[in-house]
């Protein structure tokens, strides 16, 4: 079964040192379970230093398990669990179990 969150979503960490922490996903790995989010889980790789990179250093977002992260209501701003319904013309769209809505379109 895929992931119920995609790129561009905004979503909260629910659990671990990052917890609370809201931001948009930018890369999504269904196979490993994983979710990179920006500005949540920012990790810091020391390399050779080179003409562009003079420190060395630089930081990059590491990926977290999808399990967890909860999609934000796009209505209240919560965090909240996602369903799916089809519509009249038999699109799949995701829907926001809280509140009800729509998330996408």
């Amino acid at each position: 079964m895929g992931l119920k969150i995609k790129r561009g979503d905004t979503v909260v960490v629910i659990s671990g040192k990052e917890k609370g922490k809201r931001g948009e996903v930018e890369r999504v790995e269904p196979k490993k379970n994983r979710v990179v989010v920006g500005g949540v889980n920012v990790r810091t790789r020391h390399a050779r230093p080179t003409q562009q990179n003079q420190q060395g250093m630089y930081t990059f977002d590491a990926p977290i398990d999808a399990s967890n992260v909860m999609l934000v209501d796009p209505n209240s701003g919560e965090p909240t669990k996602v369903g799916s319904r089809f519509t009249d013309s038999g699109e799949k769209i995701r829907v926001a179990r809280k509140s009800g809505k729509d998330i996408d379109g």
